[in-house]
């Protein structure tokens, strides 16, 4: 399982953007490895939710660890087949742990998105 989760600048706290997020982790269950890349979606003039979405679809990932959600981000990982659960505090290792240990609820409120709103 891959499972991926928006970063703060830091690279360690859980962004609560989801869209913009400036990093994402992307975790590999099966091999154990851990990547940070950098979203290309984060400067996007419209539409970030979306092609964060799309960047984690491309990524591989199965799982979405996040605070929120916008309804079109939803729907594009839904479609892919990619879960998404509610992270709980900023540290994203500790969310990650949580997730490992079947500890996190999926997240089944989404938002209408910003639509441009920075």
């Amino acid at each position: 399982m891959i499972i991926a989760i928006p970063l703060d600048e830091n690279r360690a706290d859980v962004c609560p953007v989801f869209g913009r997020a400036p990093f994402y982790l992307f975790h590999n269950t099966e091999n154990d490895t851990t990547e940070i890349l950098e979203n290309p979606a984060a400067q996007a003039e419209g539409g970030a939710g979306i092609k964060a979405a799309q960047f984690i679809v491309d990524s591989n990932a199965d799982t979405l660890v996040t605070p929120r959600c916008g309804e079109n981000s939803a729907e594009v990982l839904k479609l892919a087949e990619i879960a998404i659960y509610k992270s709980e505090g900023n540290d994203a290792m500790a969310n990650l742990a949580a997730m490992k240990d079947g500890k996190l609820q999926p997240l089944t409120r989404f938002h209408a998105g910003y639509h441009g709103i920075h």
